[in-house]
């Protein structure tokens, strides 16, 4: 039996549709294996890059330049510089316990909650970047806003990011004072550089989600990008990885500076950028820079590949 005049039209649709990927087109995973795949990636980057983490965020916290070997060791090992290597190596380690907490939550949240966002965007509004954008570059768009919304709302576990980040490089800021105490003392002054994270987050998730689905859309032509290979999520990974440290550098250095203050001494965003520009000069806000595509770089990479190739997986046996 011949097809019929509305048949053939829409095999040719198909087929036009099919010559490039559409923000419309998704494939939904479980949310079991987005909670899984996320949390194992979260725990898996603690395990082995907290230590690099710890030296990142001390570098990006001294103040002035470093100019000696013996200077660079004592910014890093702090009181321990004099120690044994071990001593040094377990001094890398400091607010573990909220480093644990953190750490899972938030690759939980932001690599298990970007597919929810992205989900309703496709389909609510994957007709509106396709015809905004074209085919690819809507679908590709589409992932990086999901990523960047779902990195603003990520100011909800700054508390914990803040006490980890105290723990790492000012511990005299907790004086003997426990988890609860300071909650207690502090209230909502936990958020103090809530502005700062969310300006940091959005354009840093915004650019690791997208240069991921960049590369998957025009260096590898997925159209489902759940279908890409451990190797070829190991790029696109290096790929939104390295553009999203470089996006957010400046902004996660004055977030870092906000929050590793003392609790008694705060001190705002814009005051601290007036200083860094009278004292340090503009190339302050890429400080840390060079440590964090060397150091954190592989860290983001490490997760973001995991979660991205265990995501897939789970959801295949769940």
């Amino acid at each position: 039996m011949a097809p019929t005049p509305s048949e053939v039209a829409a095999k040719a649709a198909n087929v036009v549709a099919s010559t490039s990927s559409s923000a419309k087109d998704f494939k939904k995973e479980s949310t079991a294996a987005r909670v899984l795949g996320a949390g194992c990636a979260g725990i898996a980057e603690l395990m082995v890059f907290h230590p690099v983490d710890t030296t990142a965020k001390r570098l990006m916290s001294n103040y002035g330049k470093i100019t000696s070997a013996t200077q660079l060791n004592q910014v890093i090992f702090k009181d321990k510089a004099q120690a044994s290597v071990s001593g040094r190596f377990l001094s890398l380690f400091p607010g573990l316990g909220y480093a644990a907490a953190y750490k899972i939550l938030q690759r939980v949240y932001k690599y298990g909650g970007q597919p929810f966002v992205r989900d309703y965007l496709a389909q609510n509004h994957g007709g509106s970047f396709d015809r905004t954008f074209g085919k690819g570059n809507g679908k590709a768009i589409m992932h990086a806003t999901a990523g960047s919304i779902i990195g603003i709302g990520e100011i909800i576990i700054l508390p914990l990011d803040v006490l980890k980040i105290k723990r790492q490089t000012n511990p005299e800021a907790f004086r003997g004072r426990g988890l609860i105490a300071i909650i207690r003392d502090e209230g909502f002054g936990l958020y103090r550089g809530w502005g700062w994270t969310a300006a940091r987050n959005a354009p840093g998730s915004f650019a690791l989600f997208g240069g991921s689905a960049v590369a998957k859309e025009y260096f590898y032509k997925l159209s489902d990008y759940n279908a890409a290979t451990w190797s070829q999520n190991f790029v696109a990974s290096i790929a939104g990885a390295t553009a999203s440290l470089l996006v957010s550098a400046p902004l996660d250095v004055i977030k870092t500076r906000i929050q590793n203050r003392n609790f008694e001494n705060p001190e705002g965003g814009f005051k601290i950028i007036s200083n860094m520009l009278r004292h340090e000069g503009p190339t302050s806000f890429f400080k840390g820079l060079t440590p964090k595509l060397l150091m954190t770089g592989p860290k983001l990479v490490f997760s973001f590949w995991l979660a991205q190739t265990l995501i897939p997986a789970f959801n295949k046996v769940l």
